[in-house]
Order: structure tokens, then sequence, then C-alpha cells
């Protein structure tokens, strides 16, 4: 499974780290042992769909136990039998 995720605290973080809450939800994706890429605009995930589904709940989940008082999360899914490579390998 390939799953893209933007999360979008409110507020996006503090007045010293002003992208703090997004900086969490990635930490777990980071910590997720999963195929990842941070973008400018979200994260793409690549792996066992059971896992996929934990972690971006635990990315969305991750960004409000950090001190966001509301957030929402932007999710892509694709259930296919292709890769992160495979499908950008042609623009890299």
């Amino acid at each position: 499974m390939i799953a893209e995720i933007q999360v979008a605290p409110s507020p996006p973080g503090t007045p010293e780290d002003p992208h703090a809450f997004v900086e969490a939800a990635i930490a777990v994706i980071q910590a997720s042992g999963l195929r990842y890429e941070v973008g400018a605009l979200g994260t793409t995930l690549e792996g066992d769909a059971d896992a996929v589904w934990a972690t971006l709940r635990a990315a969305h989940e991750a960004m409000v136990a950090a001190g966001a008082t509301g957030g929402i999360s932007h999710v892509k899914i694709a259930t296919v039998a292709r890769t992160m490579d495979s499908l950008t390998r042609k623009f890299r």
C-alpha cells in the first residue's frame, strides 16, 4: 500500500518552532520502519496495509499530542501492485 499524509495542525507550531506539530507527525513516520519520503506538501509512505494505516493514525495523533489544539489530516491511499519508485522513476 502507498499513502500520502499531510497534517494541518492548528496552530502549526510554537513561536520557537513554527513547524513543531508537523514535525511530531513526521517523527512518528520516521520511527515506523516504513519506507517514506517527506515532500514539501506531504509525506508519502509505503508498506504493509496494516502498518501504513496504523502509522497514519499515529501521525495524526502525534500532531495533537505535541500540542496542537486541533488539526486535519489529508490522506491519499493507493492499493496498487506498484512501489513509490516505480511511480516516480520516470521523473527523477
